[in-house]
């Protein structure tokens, strides 16, 4: 299901721990990383969607997360033409997305990369909130960083730990 402009929806979830640190998973057989995602079918909330991706990809059940929150608009990539099917080409874009940021409350052995009848990760981690923007394919970087930026306001309502906003009491006095 492709919108006019040929963007497939989808969603984007970045799963935290009680650190604030982020799941960070490696696609199966691949050298890759990337957050969990996945399309929404037809019918379907975002919401929905998120928390039946979250079961097929990572395992994990609404009972084992709480949203924290989720970003305002659809945030868009463009799939390099390349990596589009023939079939597919003159059509399909990219995705859009709605990210969901959760809360992990369950344990991390609720993790499993195997509840799906496709598994997408062979190996997953935790990792610091912003590694991701420097490790994931150049193509889902904006995204990804629109994603971060938005909702580590969640987490990080001071932004101290943001490297991309200033520290206040790190900056010196004009002259």
């Amino acid at each position: 299901m492709l919108d006019r402009e040929g963007y497939r929806p989808n969603v984007g979830i970045i799963l935290t721990n009680s650190r604030n640190e982020v799941f960070w998973g490696k696609r199966v057989r691949q050298h890759s990383w990337q957050f969990p995602q996945g399309g929404i079918d037809k019918g379907e909330t975002p919401e929905e969607a998120m928390f039946r991706e979250l079961h097929e990809e990572v395992g994990l059940r609404p009972e084992h997360v709480r949203i924290i929150g989720r970003t305002r608009d659809w945030l868009r990539y463009d799939v390099p033409h390349h990596w589009i099917r023939r079939d597919w080409r003159g059509t399909y874009r990219g995705q859009k997305q709605i990210w969901f940021l959760l809360r992990l409350v369950g344990r991390d052995s609720d993790v499993c990369l195997r509840a799906g009848p496709k598994p997408e990760f062979d190996a997953w981690r935790w990792c610091d909130y912003w590694i991701p923007l420097a490790n994931v394919i150049e193509f889902k970087r904006g995204v990804y960083e629109t994603a971060l930026m938005e909702l580590s306001r969640l987490l990080f309502p001071d932004q101290r730990e943001n490297p991309l906003y200033p520290n206040p009491a790190e900056e010196s006095e004009p002259r």
